[in-house]
């Protein structure tokens, strides 16, 4: 891969990445109600799904992929229920103004990065993409691991870059909401894009 094609490919996985879809109603949902940080693990795993895809696309896996239609419909179903779920706990949870200090734990963040992993995975567009782009960036024909490696650099780099972006921006918006019914509102509008983002999964 070339420095320019490099660059080519690193800013359209960039502007992929920002595109609105059930991810980054997530991470635009969970910033809002629990900040920034909290989106890192969420964001990894949809990056290192994306990153499987890429790989599975260069290797030329992806048609394989087609004769696996209800594996992915299940991943779908189950991934767009788990947002609904959310969903609902962001809606109903209570109000509660008093700073608290973050209490992770081993299972929160596995279960976030398990959450990203869903979304990303159980999403068509994201196979769709690199089946299509990644002969615009690179000759698969003469592929080898160097430009593998390279590939998943890039976009682990610029996914991560786009979707952090977007949660900074959420988090910061958060700050407006300093009464109990605004953060009722903001608690409501970020359980409603959650359960947005799973119908819209749903409906692929």
């Amino acid at each position: 891969m070339s420095i320019e094609s490099a660059i080519s490919f690193f800013i359209a996985v960039l502007i992929f990445g920002v595109t609105p879809g059930p991810g980054v109603f997530a991470i635009l949902a969970k910033a809002l109600v629990q900040g920034s940080r909290s989106c890192v693990l969420l964001a990894m795993g949809m990056t290192i799904s994306d990153i499987i895809y890429l790989i599975a696309a260069c290797l030329g896996l992806a048609a394989i992929a087609t004769h696996f239609g209800e594996v992915f419909t299940v991943i779908r179903i189950i991934g767009a229920l788990y947002l609904a779920y959310l969903g609902w706990k962001m809606w109903s949870a209570p109000v509660d103004l008093t700073p608290k200090a973050s209490k992770d734990s081993k299972t929160g963040h596995a279960l976030s990065f398990l959450q990203g992993f869903l979304i990303s995975a159980s999403n068509p567009k994201v196979i769709l993409f690199y089946i299509a782009f990644l002969p615009t960036f690179m000759d698969l024909t003469v592929l080898d691991a160097q430009d593998i490696v390279v590939a998943s650099g890039l976009t682990f780099v610029a996914l991560m870059i786009g979707l952090m972006a977007i949660a900074v921006f959420a988090s910061k918006a958060r700050r407006l909401f300093t009464s109990e019914n605004a953060v009722r509102r903001l608690n409501r509008s970020a359980g409603s894009i959650m359960v947005g983002a799973g119908a819209y999964l749903l409906s692929r």
